[in-house]
């Protein structure tokens, strides 16, 4: 739900930015289990689209899952994509234009040793 509000933000923001441009399309459908999808365009190139479904995480509990796009035209003709999931583990985009995160660190080899040691003598709390 918090994805779909944001989504509507976007989209009301590049309205108001372009008071002129012309909704072409516009869905929203939801079921009752807790689905949805809705998709938008607009006459000057704004467009998205989503779907979302609860589903189990846990023995009792659920999650929403969102996953969808949304693309836009800059005012030198570039077209802007991002895809996105959306769930438990966060909001997750992926775009040409976005920063991607640095390659991971290696591990020190004095912590490898370290976390290999520790789980061969686990702590055990001694009864006084």
């Amino acid at each position: 739900m918090k994805t779909f509000i944001v989504a509507v933000c976007i989209f009301a923001c590049a309205l108001a930015s372009e008071q002129d441009a012309q909704v072409l399309r516009s869905d929203y459908a939801q079921n009752e289990n807790g689905e949805f999808q809705f998709a938008y365009e607009t006459e000057n190139g704004i467009s998205g689209q989503a779907s979302g479904k609860v589903k189990l995480v846990g023995k009792d509990e659920a999650a929403l899952e969102v996953t969808g796009s949304n693309a836009y035209k800059s005012p030198e003709g570039d077209v802007y994509s991002v895809s996105y999931v959306a769930n438990e583990f966060g909001y997750q985009p992926q775009g040409a234009h976005l920063p991607t995160p640095p390659a991971p660190v290696p591990i020190p080899d004095y912590i490898a040793r370290a976390i290999e040691y520790i789980a061969a003598h686990p702590y055990t709390e001694k009864k006084l």
